[in-house]
């Protein structure tokens, strides 16, 4: 069984305090014919994107407006406007899931037409629709994810109108109502790239997730977790960072990955003595990793893959290193923090044993086969839909209790929509930023001005790509922060010779690790809240524990060999070197080498050594292995002058 601390358990009102961090608005819990509406509404609305996906395409329009509007129908349902109206729906809910169906209906009678005059020569039903649908995405976005991401894309369509007002690179000639309209909401800007993914890979892989949980596949990941390393020195905090590798890849949430496995290892981090701020501060760097962990990395990736146009494999190869890098760093700050605190794992006796959690490996089933068909050349949706089947029956494998039935089946699918609605709303909303972008050109002139102020330095462009990532990543969620900041900053950084992979996944791992960086840090803050810890002291705490992040993603320009280009050799090397920079890095920040504590000059030494290393090249690891041999040598001396 896992071992859980009676005096800390954390009440499920703390983990839906977290997530209201990250979701920002209020969920029904509807009963009577309004939930079994919505209830059949959300099987039915996650079977027609498998049938599509997989057996019966429709046009591209018609298909991502039934993904935005019947997912409208369904978010409006689920999540209330006001406090009051929590409980029920309400009227004006009726009638803007109502206006969804009929826009939907709209377009799809209307189709041959609005292919030929959308943005061009809209008429007057194209603006009231284009507005109207606008405005509904801005508001849904509104209750699911916040008012940060309606409030950035409501200064987008602001300057679409005052463009011939604004002082220089800001100016543009200005855009009429009905064409500006009937643009957003079409193959353009809602409708566009960010909705092809949410309607395609986001709502297949939420699905392929919530069935893996069903299965409990979740449970078994984190039992195999505690199985592995809650014996170890610090062990409660290893088991967050081996669930956050293990987990994370089947949630593409920081947030959701927090409560989900927070629930079992901030307790029993608490246990073995440590302090609030740093159990919840691993808990939430672990966590925020699972977005950067393949398989199945955060909805931002599947972006990547259609803005660059390259198999998603590709990129899930690419991402294995720097992600072993991560849980690299974040594994020996634990041991570290554990060995200067002396602290203990929990005793074998109250943990399961690893042949026991062993016994429900065909929980793996799922993952291996979705792994085996991309390696083999099967789509992602195909491989997607046969991993939702082979989870269903993975649980037949198991106990009567966890064999998923005609029911369960049904209740996953409906969870599937529930859980699909924030993201779909998240994507359309980011689809009006990237319309915007699009249709005033701002995006070629702010790369233009990025160029003219990082001049012919790359390192520069790069810190201004950092830094506009962090800062969007800070008030709205990864997805939409990297879809807004890689149609701004990734072209700029392609004119300048970075590769586009390079580029867009550099913006996509600052969009990640914003979730744990001060001022906001929405995982931090949840990972808090679930502690009863300090949130700003967690977030620092936490920054420390992800600085490796912060530093690797500018070796992936100097080391392509970091992204699994080049050949097995100089990958292999690149991967031994980095791998001790990022363990003398977190040497560097706990102070502890060499079986002790060192002070600040050690460390600082310590710090370049790091860097050396992780920067590829003979010459930069020669001097990283030199001062790591420096410092230890200098530690062995003074343990040797010490008294005994």
């Amino acid at each position: 069984m896992t071992a859980r601390p009676p005096a800390e358990e954390i009440s499920a009102a703390a983990a839906e305090k977290a997530l209201e961090a990250e979701f920002g608005g209020l969920r029904r819990t509807l009963g009577g014919w309004e939930g079994r509406l919505i209830y059949w509404l959300g099987i039915a609305y996650v079977v027609f994107h498998l049938v599509v996906l997989n057996l019966h395409p429709i046009d591209p329009w018609v298909f991502r407006t039934f993904h935005v509007c019947i997912g409208s129908v369904i978010g409006f349902a689920i999540y209330g406007g006001r406090a009051a109206d929590v409980q029920r729906i309400a009227w004006y809910d009726w009638a803007m899931m109502a206006a969804s169906v009929a826009i939907l209906a709209y377009i799809a009678v209307n189709l041959d037409d609005l292919l030929f005059r959308a943005g061009v020569l809209p008429t007057t039903w194209d603006l009231v629709v284009g507005a109207a649908g606008t405005f509904m995405v801005l508001e849904l976005t509104r209750r699911a994810a916040g008012f940060a991401l309606p409030i950035l894309a409501g200064v987008f369509i602001a300057y679409a109108f005052v463009g011939p007002w604004m002082p220089g690179v800001l100016h543009h000639n200005g855009i009429s109502a009905d064409v500006f309209f009937s643009y957003i909401y079409s193959m353009q800007g809602i409708h566009g790239i960010t909705t092809d993914v949410s309607a395609t890979y986001i709502i297949l892989f939420i699905a392929f997730a919530c069935f893996l949980n069903s299965s409990k596949a979740g449970d078994f990941f984190n039992d195999l977790s505690i199985a592995l390393v809650g014996w170890a020195r610090g062990g409660p905090a290893k088991v967050a960072v081996v669930s956050g590798v293990l987990f994370g890849t089947i949630s593409g949430s920081a947030v959701g990955n927090v409560v989900a496995s927070g629930m079992i290892t901030i307790p029993m981090m608490r246990r073995v003595g440590y302090d609030r701020s740093t159990a919840a501060a691993i808990e939430a760097t672990s966590s925020t990793g699972g977005q950067i962990t393949p398989p199945i990395m955060g909805a931002g990736a599947f972006i990547m893959a259609e803005i660059l146009g390259i198999p998603y494999t590709d990129i899930a190869v690419a991402a294995i290193i720097p992600t072993l890098l991560f849980y690299i760093a974040c594994y020996v700050h634990c041991d570290l923090h554990a060995r200067k605190n002396d602290l203990r794992g929990i005793p074998r006796d109250e943990l399961p044993t690893i042949l026991s959690v062993l016994r429900r490996g065909h929980l793996l089933l799922p993952i291996v086969l979705l792994i085996a068909m991309l390696l083999t050349g099967y789509s992602v949706f195909r491989a997607g839909s046969v991993g939702i089947v082979a989870a269903i029956v993975a649980s037949w494998l198991s106990g009567r209790v966890d064999r998923m039935g005609p029911r369960a089946v049904l209740d996953t699918l409906s969870v599937s929509a529930r859980e699909a609605v924030q993201l779909m709303a998240i994507c359309a909303c980011a689809g009006i930023i990237v319309g915007v972008i699009a249709l005033t050109g701002i995006g070629g002139r702010f790369s233009n001005m990025v160029l003219a102020v990082a001049g012919e330095s790359r390192f520069l462009a790069l810190v201004f790509a950092m830094l506009i990532a962090l800062v969007l990543g800070m008030g709205m969620p990864t997805t939409a922060a990297y879809a807004v900041a890689a149609s701004v900053v990734a072209p700029g950084l392609a004119q300048m010779g970075v590769t586009p992979l390079t580029a867009h996944l550099f913006i996509f791992y600052y969009a990640v690790i914003s979730a744990i960086t001060p001022p906001v840090a929405l995982a931090s803050f949840a990972a808090a809240g679930m502690a009863n810890a300090d949130p700003w002291k967690t977030s620092f705490i936490a920054l420390k524990l992800g600085l490796a992040t912060f530093i690797v993603p500018f070796m992936f320009f100097y080391g392509p060999e970091l992204l699994f280009r080049g050949e097995w050799l100089d990958i292999a090397g690149v991967f031994v070197s980095a791998s001790f920079g990022v363990f003398l890095l977190a040497c560097s920040t706990e102070g502890w080498y060499a079986a002790g504590r060192i002070g600040w000059p050690e460390r600082a030494v310590l710090f370049v050594s790091a860097l050396c290393l992780i920067v590829p090249g003979l010459v930069t690891d020669l001097v990283g292995l030199g001062g790591a041999l420096a410092v230890y040598a200098f530690r062995r001396l003074i343990a040797r002058r010490a008294p005994a």
